[in-house]
């Protein structure tokens, strides 16, 4: 028994990986092509494991993932790779196109061969989970009801468009082929590993650094927060027990705005890590001009994965944000090796043979 995990270097997927390691015997083939954000460091502590096998490689590269699931063989395949990050896409939204939409299609495509051939009773046990987002939902108004699964899709971001052409190149390939999928959007996710360049990490790394803490617009856009090991948890539950061909919403039950949440993340430096004057965190604050086509409000409907499934959110984000402030400031070495770039030099010290 084995899974396949794509994107298994980022954010999530590594995340993904060490819990499910840390309480599986089940081996892991890690594929994952170690964009800017793809860090393999964060698995380090993985090393010599033999149920964690790293590939490096593309999901688009067809005869890659075709000899990888020959060989190994696995029960399942969970799709977390891909490009993420809504300010890159508006720069420079072809690597989105590429991988989310390309990328998934041709993944899909091997995949439904490796399935295809399978013996039947392996073949109604294969699993095919894709991990998606809350922002192909489009933007809610303040009183909207929050998103359901039953909601349509209104991207307003090449990331969020990239990501809803997958969804819809997944729900085609099981309604047109019969391939055995499972869909999760989640909300904003937190925690432990991850890039900086996102909201939270952004904050604490700037803070500690003295430098401003940008924030878009006037900062009352909200978000879902969800504490990125309860996202590992409903992963695993909808690939235990997910009914196929249907899609989940995980959400964290946390619907802040973002000034509250920087403001948050000021309060715990003030407590944990004082400034040096003794002045607030908070001063950092800069507000700076919005960006293009940003969705005023996310919010999750996290009723039908409890309802169905049985699952629901540990963490508060009281409880989350803490352990992530805590995190970064005990793990220093690894954000100056983000900052810096050091962290790629992990590959040509550890896989040089992968």
């Amino acid at each position: 028994m084995t899974l396949l995990v794509t994107g298994a270097a980022g954010f999530i997927g590594a995340n993904f990986v060490l819990d499910w390691l840390a309480s599986s015997q089940e081996p892991i083939i890690n594929l994952d092509k170690l964009t800017y954000a793809g860090n393999l460091e964060t698995l380090s502590s993985l090393q010599g494991d033999a149920r964690h096998v790293f590939v490096q490689g593309d999901i688009g590269d067809a005869e890659l993932v075709s000899r990888l699931l020959a060989e190994h063989q696995p029960r399942a395949v969970l799709n977390f790779a891909a490009e993420s990050h809504v300010d890159r896409s508006i720069h420079g939204p072809v690597d989105f196109i590429e991988t989310n939409i390309v990328g998934t299609f041709r993944l899909l495509e091997s995949v439904r061969g490796y399935w295809s051939a399978l013996p039947e009773s392996r073949k109604s046990a294969f699993r095919f989970l894709h991990v998606s987002t809350d922002e192909v939902y489009g933007s809610l108004a303040k009183d909207d009801p929050a998103f359901a699964e039953t909601h349509r899709y209104e991207p307003n971001s090449p990331y969020s468009a990239s990501k809803a052409a997958s969804d819809h190149l997944v729900r085609a390939w099981h309604h047109t082929y019969g391939l055995p999928v499972l869909t999760t959007n989640c909300s904003n996710n937190y925690g432990p590993y991850h890039f900086p360049e996102k909201l939270i990490p952004l904050m604490i790394v700037n803070a500690l650094a003295g430098k401003p803490l940008p924030v878009y617009g006037d900062g009352m856009q909200i978000r879902d927060w969800l504490y990125v090991k309860d996202h590992c948890s409903a992963i695993r539950r909808v690939l235990e027990a997910g009914r196929l061909g249907e899609t989940y919403n995980v959400g964290g039950w946390n619907e802040k705005p973002n000034i509250e949440i920087v403001k948050t993340v000021c309060a715990l430096l003030d407590e944990l890590r004082p400034r040096a004057d003794g002045q607030p965190y908070a001063q950092q604050i800069s507000y700076v001009t919005d960006r293009p086509g940003h969705d005023r409000r996310y919010a999750i409907d996290a009723h039908k994965i409890e309802a169905e499934l049985g699952w629901k959110p540990a963490e508060t984000f009281e409880t989350g944000i803490r352990k992530t402030v805590q995190w970064y400031l005990a793990n220093p070495q690894w954000v100056s090796n983000v900052q810096s770039g050091a962290y790629r030099d992990w590959v040509q010290k550890q896989y040089q043979a992968s």
